[in-house]
């Protein structure tokens, strides 16, 4: 398997997009909804990986830059083919990695409070990741879950 930096114009990458926001569209509120479209994603303060097996894609992440010291993380899924096969993992550990060579001290990230997303908590939490206040433009909801790393040891 790879990780690759993406330009997003893949229709494998537009079908799994459109599945990662058809699934929010179902398990959160609109109020509630962060996730990104594909032109959101092309926003130049967001770096956008997908992992390949072969051919087919497995998964995607993208950081996205708030400031010189802090960045968030967005767009995490996994194809269904690969679940359970560690992909999530391969890439929040490749994105902490790359957040750390850009020199940011923090990394972090909104999901959901549901069940739907307990899986995606206990991976982060997993990882270093602990509960927060709202960062950036977000707002307290009951809806969200934030989570924070420092990057700093």
């Amino acid at each position: 398997m790879k990780i690759i930096v993406d330009d997003l114009k893949g229709p494998e990458i537009a079908q799994l997009l459109t599945e990662h926001l058809d699934d929010m569209r179902v398990t959160s509120p609109p109020e509630s909804k962060h996730a990104l479209d594909i032109a959101s994603l092309q926003d130049k303060r967001i770096t956008f990986w997908t992992l390949w097996d072969n051919n087919k894609l497995a998964g995607c992440i993208a950081l996205k830059e708030l400031d010189h010291n802090h960045a968030e993380i967005k767009s995490m899924r996994t194809s269904k083919e690969f679940a359970r096969q560690a992909v999530a993992t391969r890439l929040l550990q490749h994105l902490i990695q790359e957040s750390k060579q850009r020199g940011y001290q923090q990394l972090s990230l909104e999901t959901g409070s549901m069940d739907y997303f307990k899986a995606a908590r206990s991976l982060y939490l997993k990882h270093g990741f602990e509960t927060c206040s709202p960062f950036a433009d977000y707002a307290e909801d009951p809806n969200s879950v934030f989570m924070t790393k420092s990057l700093m040891k």
